[in-house]
C-alpha cells in the first residue's frame, strides 16, 4: 500500500497571491477532503500579509498543530513554498508541479471559487482508466454564481478559438479546475507565467494526444471588487499563446 512518504493518491497544487482573507478557509476545506493527498502551497510573492499567515501555519504544523477541524498527517501532508517575487499563476504552478509526487495532480485556486468537496468528480475518470486529463467545466450545468456577463462571453470566445486550433471540443478551456495524471505534466515544458497557462497546457495536451474528459462542477465566482485577478490583458495574451502553440508547439 502506498503511503504519503512514498506516492500519495493526490497532489493538490495551490498557487496563492494576496489571498489573506481566504487562504485559511480554503486550506481547511482541502484538508477535510477524505482522500490520501499532499497539499503543495506556492505563495507567489504575496504582499498583503498572506505570506505571514503561511509562515505562522508552517511553524504550527512543524510543532504538530492542525488546520481547523482537519487532521493533517492522517490523510494529508502540507508543504509550503514562499516565493520572494511575484511571477504569476503559471510560474507558481510550475514550481508546484515540480514538487508534486501524487499519482494525480489537481490545481486548486485559493480564492474559494472552486469547491474541494468535488475532487472526486475530477479524479474518477483518471482512476477508472478513462482519462489522462480532466477539466472541471463551469458551463456543463453545475450551480454557479451569476455575474460578469462580458467575462463569460470572452471566456467562451477564447474557448472556441482554442478548440479551433486544438481540435478539442471543450466547453471551458479557462477553468481553474484541472486534474492530470502526473506523467502528463512530466511530459510538458510549460512556459507561461500568468493565466496563459490555461491555453498553453490545453494546446500541449492536444498535441500529445492525451485523453481528455470534462465534468460539471459548481462555481462560486467573485467580482473584481472581491479580488478577481484575471483581466482583458490576459485574454489578449491567451490569443497569442493559442497561436504560438499552434505554430511552434
Amino acid at each position: 500500500m502506498k503511503t504519503l512518504r512514498n506516492r500519495p493518491r493526490l497532489s493538490v497544487v495551490m498557487p496563492v497571491y494576496n489571498e489573506r482573507n481566504t487562504i485559511e478557509e480554503i486550506l481547511e476545506r482541502v484538508v477535510r477532503v477524505d482522500m490520501e493527498k499532499e497539499i503543495i502551497i506556492v505563495d507567489d510573492g504575496s504582499t498583503d500579509g498572506t505570506q505571514e499567515i503561511l509562515k505562522k501555519l508552517a511553524a504550527e504544523l512543524a510543532s504538530g498543530g492542525t488546520i481547523g477541524t482537519g487532521v493533517v498527517g492522517a490523510n494529508s501532508s502540507v508543504r509550503i513554498f514562499l516565493e520572494e517575487k511575484n511571477q504569476g499563476k503559471g510560474a507558481a504552478l510550475r514550481r508546484g508541479f515540480q514538487e508534486a509526487r501524487g499519482e494525480v495532480v489537481i490545481v486548486q485556486d485559493a480564492d474559494l471559487e472552486y469547491a474541494p468537496e468535488e475532487y472526486w468528480r475530477l479524479v474518477e475518470p483518471i482512476e477508472r482508466g478513462l482519462a489522462d486529463v480532466v477539466y472541471g467545466s463551469r458551463f456543463l450545468g453545475g450551480p454557479h454564481r451569476v455575474l460578469l456577463f462580458w467575462h463569460a462571453v470572452a471566456n467562451k470566445m477564447l474557448t472556441v478559438l482554442s478548440n479551433m486550433f486544438t481540435d478539442l471540443n471543450l466547453s471551458d478551456v479557462w477553468t481553474g479546475y484541472k486534474a492530470f495524471r502526473r506523467g502528463v505534466l512530466q511530459d510538458m515544458q510549460l512556459q507561461e507565467n500568468r493565466f496563459g497557462f490555461e491555453p498553453e497546457v490545453t494546446a500541449k495536451i492536444a498535441m500529445r494526444g492525451w485523453r481528455v474528459y470534462e465534468v460539471p462542477i459548481s462555481y462560486h465566482g467573485r467580482s473584481y471588487a472581491e479580488g478577481k485577478k484575471i483581466g482583458w490583458r490576459d485574454g489578449v495574451r491567451g490569443i497569442w499563446v493559442i497561436l504560438r502553440s499552434r505554430v511552434w508547439g
